[in-house]
């Protein structure tokens, strides 16, 4: 008879112990992972992406199994110690305790401790016994959901927490491996950048007018060539009078298969024959719209309005795609980056370089919601156009105006609170 009170609670031990486990792999599978066995055909991972959908169910069937089994280990536990020592204290006492230690090591911490080493395995293994047991216990849930929702509205915490949307999760997991070393920088900023283009707008990543490379379409031949050649780029805005009206863009394969023809004699160039029709949009289209535009459209260049009309700056296909993989250089761009690290470590930053781009080559956080440069940020929070030499420290970090040329400030340098203060 004792030998069978010392089997049954075994059972009920390593009952306790599976249901346990399971719990703990079940809630920490990888989803990710889960729904990709599942499309590679293995049932078991259907399995387990089915008892994921609705949570509630399977743990409640966990937590009703994993109750039931303790309390029938507790009760013939104390039935054995009353048989071996007689009524009284000393034998609920030692049952008791000998079971919270069995109960504590070998239902709770150890099935739990090998569960969450390896989620995913342990979950696929668990998952047909468990779907049968959330089936077969699946009214005494339901009962049970019903009588603890309507405890938890008496009580005004019945309302549901919305959970984390996809992206959410997708980025929480980023950090997160970042954080831990799995990630490096450049992987991290890669998708990270891909999760932010749709809260971007054009005029967070276009180039600036001030920074555009255009030229004079009343220029004489040859000169125009000469400098269209020179450039960098290999489309360019051409404007007649005020550099705001922008006439047409210049491409320069256009020019050549139009100049080629005319040999050393350029009077004839046709200029407005060759020239193609500026595409202007909206400061404020978001960049995933605009990504989508120049993909259906074929085309790589835009130029820049606000609500006025008023020329703002240019965007490329390429400016977009920099948001995603970081600079893009070939053998024919000027490497401007508009970034100068200080052996104190401090950064010298020229006013219009973007917020995102010192971020991105610091490593920093600086705010980019109200100022989309390092100069309007300045403006901004300082409330002024402030003088050179002047310091501000602004979401901790401190910036030092080396420059100003009229109303625009032109360089800072710009440093962590805590550094500078060290230096000081």
């Amino acid at each position: 008879m004792i030998v069978g009170y010392v089997i049954a609670i075994l059972i009920l031990l390593m009952m306790s112990g599976f249901f346990s486990g399971s719990e703990t792999a079940l809630t920490a599978a990888s989803r990710a992972r889960m729904h990709a066995l599942e499309k590679d055909g293995d049932k078991r991972a259907k399995t387990v992406n089915r008892l994921l959908a609705n949570r509630e169910n399977f743990i409640g069937a966990i937590l009703l199994g994993n109750n039931v089994v303790n309390i029938l280990a507790s009760v013939l536990a104390t039935t054995l110690f009353t048989t071996l020592f007689g009524q009284g204290g000393l034998a609920l006492a030692m049952a008791t305790a000998v079971m919270t230690i069995l109960v504590l090591i070998f239902s709770e911490v150890m099935p739990k401790t090998y569960a969450i080493t390896r989620p995913d395995a342990v979950a696929l293994v668990v998952s047909g016994p468990i779907s049968l047991l959330v089936r077969g216990a699946a009214w005494i849930v339901k009962l049970v959901q019903i009588i603890v929702n309507g405890v938890l509205r008496l009580v005004g915490a019945g309302t549901a927490v919305n959970p984390l949307s996809a992206e959410e999760e997708i980025r929480g997991a980023i950090d997160l491996h970042a954080a831990e070393g799995g990630v490096d920088k450049d992987d991290h900023l890669r998708l990270v950048g891909a999760l932010d283009l749709k809260d971007l707008t054009v005029e967070d990543v276009m180039i600036h007018r001030k920074n555009i490379y255009m030229l004079d379409a009343d220029l004489e031949p040859r000169q125009l060539i000469m400098k269209a050649l020179s450039s960098p780029n290999t489309r360019i805005p051409l404007y007649r009078g005020e550099k705001e009206e922008i006439i047409g863009i210049l491409h320069a394969k256009d020019l050549l298969r139009a100049a080629i023809p005319l040999g050393g004699d350029l009077s004839g160039l046709d200029l407005d024959a060759i020239l193609r029709k500026p595409w202007f949009v909206p400061e404020t289209t978001p960049v995933q719209e605009q990504l989508n535009h120049f993909l259906s459209r074929g085309q790589h260049f835009a130029l820049v309005i606000d609500e006025y009309g008023e020329l703002q700056g240019l965007i490329t296909l390429e400016d977009i795609l920099e948001e995603i993989v970081g600079a893009i250089h070939d053998e024919h761009d000027v490497q401007i980056q508009g970034v100068r690290p200080q052996p104190d470590g401090s950064v010298n930053v020229d006013g219009w370089v973007p917020i995102r781009d010192l971020n991105r080559a610091t490593g920093w956080e600086l705010p980019d919601e109200e100022a989309v440069t390092v100069a309007g940020l300045v403006i901004h929070e300082a409330q002024t156009i402030p003088e050179p030499g002047q310091s501000f420290v602004f979401h901790g970090y401190k910036f030092r105006v080396l420059r100003r040329q009229r109303n625009q400030v032109t360089g800072v340098n710009v440093s962590k609170a805590e550094a500078a203060a060290a230096v000081d």
